[in-house]
């Protein structure tokens, strides 16, 4: 099917009270098996390109290219973002690849250059119909926004969508980038105030080591987009590691690629019933 807007994915969500399961590509492997996914369960599905990711193959238009092919040719709505992008000249060359969302990540400057860096960035994608994601600055911690301990203050929050017009907010409640277990407790409150408070939809980064029923309460509490990465990179590690110790003789790759991809197809499926239904 055509390729599908992030902005309606997330509106149909959030409309629905569901989340709109957003998960990260790394290689080409990755978005087969995420595209997979979807087609089996007819759930929605945003993937997403990080800039590392970017930085990784080299450069943003051969793993764009190759991610837009797949979704046009998905059976099912899915849509292509980029994520964590601090680079403006790459939210350029990414719509004009034609990539529909992007997350614009101004988060390690000082507030009010966050904010002025955001409404720039934003006011340009509008003029060109693309959905804008954001998050507020650093609030402790290497890990800053997404650290366990830090938590986004509403009014701040309210603040910064109002200043910098954009389309979704990422918000600290919680959970924390790169867990490797799923033990986060989130702030169900917190995202219940957020939810009153702030006119767009709420973004929860780090759910990886967010368990099921977590993410369930989250997104019965008023989070929308659900960003997953390193859970299902791990899935494809350890699929990966167990081919490699199981026969020491493989040399051909796709013998040990294939089983991993189809390893992600499996729980990205899985998450897409816990998170899109």
């Amino acid at each position: 099917m055509p390729l599908v807007s992030t902005t309606s994915i997330v509106a149909d969500a959030r409309a629905a009270g569901v989340g709109a399961a957003a998960f990260n590509v790394i290689h080409l492997e990755t978005a087969e098996a995420l595209v997979t996914a979807a087609d089996r369960t007819g759930v929605p599905l945003i993937l997403q390109i990080s800039e590392n990711c970017v930085r990784y193959h080299g450069g943003l238009l051969p793993i764009t290219r190759a991610t837009l092919a797949l979704a046009e040719a998905a059976r099912t709505g899915v849509s292509v973002h980029l994520d964590h992008i601090t680079d403006g000249d790459l939210v350029r060359q990414g719509v004009a690849a034609g990539v529909g969302s992007v997350m614009v990540d101004a988060s390690t400057l000082p507030y009010e250059q966050n904010v002025a860096a955001t409404a720039e960035l934003t006011s340009w994608c509008h003029d060109r119909g693309v959905f804008v994601e954001a998050e507020l600055g650093e609030v402790g911690g290497k890990d800053g926004v997404h650290a366990p301990g830090a938590r986004t203050e509403p009014g701040e929050a309210q603040r910064f969508v109002r200043a910098t017009g954009v389309d979704a907010l990422a918000v600290a409640v919680g959970s924390s980038h790169a867990m490797r277990e799923r033990t986060a407790v989130l702030d169900k409150e917190l995202i219940r105030r957020l939810r009153d408070a702030l006119p767009v939809p709420l973004v929860l980064h780090g759910s990886s080591g967010v368990a099921d029923d977590e993410l369930r309460e989250a997104i019965a509490a008023g989070m929308t987009k659900i960003n997953i990465s390193t859970h299902l990179v791990s899935v494809f590690t350890r699929e990966v590691r167990g081919a490699l110790d199981g026969d020491p003789s493989l040399i051909d790759s796709r013998k040990y690629v294939a089983p991993a991809r189809e390893a992600v197809a499996e729980e990205a499926a899985r998450l897409l019933g816990v998170i899109g239904k």
